[in-house]
């Protein structure tokens, strides 16, 4: 839904700071639609951990994570990730590479225009795309709510080169189906 995918957007980018009270009236008109579709969305990113929703107070954008929380959230992250590699051994094609090529191309391409939410976006599809492929929607959604409420407060932001080559040393481990390079290249991108 891409009203959903505007506020989670926004969220992440930071336009909306942790502890905004999220007006269902306000986002109705913003969005123009009823506040029906707009609670069905708060649901969803409540769901996801971006927000909270408090009985006859509202809805509100989630506060960042502790940052012994936000660690442990990353090492989830990784341990989905490098079982997914694990689980894809032969399982991919050139089809499955060009698209994880298509996807670099894109972040490169977002950094170059400096936009970094766009950037996001695009990691976030190039590793989905991974954890997806290994192990379907139970485990991509799993991984999606940590790295959701993780990308709150994630402010590792690289240059174009260093994101592109990270993100290139994964995809040539997995085409080299070598899996414990490809589970280094991604401890190297997860930090």
């Amino acid at each position: 839904m891409q009203i959903a995918d505007q506020i989670r957007s926004d969220i992440i980018a930071g336009s909306l700071k942790p502890g905004t009270k999220l007006n269902e009236q306000s986002l109705a008109e913003r969005f123009g639609v009823s506040r029906g579709p707009i609670r069905d969305v708060l649901l969803q990113l409540t769901q996801e951990g971006l927000v909270v929703s408090k009985s006859n107070v509202g809805s509100f954008v989630n506060e960042k994570l502790d940052p012994e929380v936000q660690s442990l959230m990353v090492e989830i992250r990784r341990r989905i990730e490098e079982h997914s590699i694990k689980m894809l051994k032969k399982r991919m094609d050139e089809i499955d590479f060009e698209y994880l090529e298509s996807v670099i191309t894109r972040i490169t391409e977002s950094f170059k225009n400096k936009d970094f939410t766009q950037v996001t976006k695009d990691d976030m599809e190039f590793h989905y795309y991974i954890v997806n492929l290994a192990g379907g929607e139970d485990l991509s959604n799993i991984w999606q709510s940590v790295v959701m409420r993780m990308r709150m407060n994630y402010e590792r932001v690289d240059s174009a080169e260093d994101c592109e080559e990270e993100h290139r040393a994964i995809l040539e481990c997995l085409k080299n189906k070598d899996a414990k390079g490809a589970i280094q290249a991604l401890k190297a991108n997860i930090k």
